[in-house]
């Protein structure tokens, strides 16, 4: 992979839970770094489900190798979240990170 193919300045952000006081809480997200990344979208599809009709992008972000990358994060671009759902170390070099991430999108 050539570096000028990382265009894309995304966020990694990562849950932090707070809780209320009566057994419940919230999640909030808190941006971990800023980074340059190449993002490819895989397959898309549409589903119905309770008469509600949401569709499914899934993506291939590649960026610099980075530790502790996981499913428990997301990546933001723009006003677009993705969820990773994977991340591989390809070659096991620690160069690159390839994170298998999906965006849903409801209309």
């Amino acid at each position: 992979m050539r570096i000028a193919e990382l265009r894309h300045k995304i966020q990694i952000q990562s849950p932090t839970r707070t809780e209320d006081g009566g057994g419940g809480g919230e999640v909030a997200w808190h941006t971990v770094a800023e980074v340059w990344a190449k993002i490819a979208p895989t397959s898309g599809r549409e589903e119905i489900n309770a008469e509600k009709r949401r569709g499914t992008i899934s993506h291939k972000v590649t960026l610099r190798w980075r530790p502790g990358m996981g499913p428990t994060q997301r990546i933001v671009h723009g006003t677009r979240g993705l969820q990773i759902e994977s991340a591989t170390d390809p070659g096991e070099r620690r160069r690159w990170l390839i994170c298998g991430c999906v965006e849903r999108a409801e209309p």
